[in-house]
């Protein structure tokens, strides 16, 4: 049921692909004893995706639209992260990362717009 639950709703799939990539990426940042941003940009981007599941179950338009605002400024903050990352010396390409939000950030974006219209 979770399974068909996400291949069927396109923010849970993308967020999910999204936190895959991530805990990918701070597992290199891990080996590599980047602890701190590591850490901290692995709760954030997770956390894009369990508020967009948890806005499936929302109480009503207003805790979903809330819901998904969470999940939207989630994404800003690893957004924040990945830059850093991008700024500071020794740390691995995040290029991939980067690309995959921004793909996030749109369907957030058209969520928040559709649902404040109706």
């Amino acid at each position: 049921m979770r399974k068909e639950l996400v291949e069927n709703n396109p923010i849970l799939k993308q967020t999910v692909l999204f936190s895959l990539m991530a805990i990918e990426y701070c597992e290199i940042l891990n080996a590599d004893r980047k602890f701190i941003i590591s850490n901290q940009l692995l709760r954030a981007a997770t956390s894009i995706g369990a508020n967009s599941m948890e806005a499936q179950n929302a109480e009503s338009k207003a805790d979903f639209i809330h819901k998904i605002k969470i999940a939207a400024k989630e994404a800003d903050e690893t957004q924040y992260w990945l830059t850093l990352c991008d700024y500071a010396n020794g740390y691995p390409d995040c290029d991939h990362l980067n690309l995959k939000l921004q793909e996030v950030q749109r369907i957030l974006n058209a969520i928040l717009g559709t649902a404040k219209k109706k």
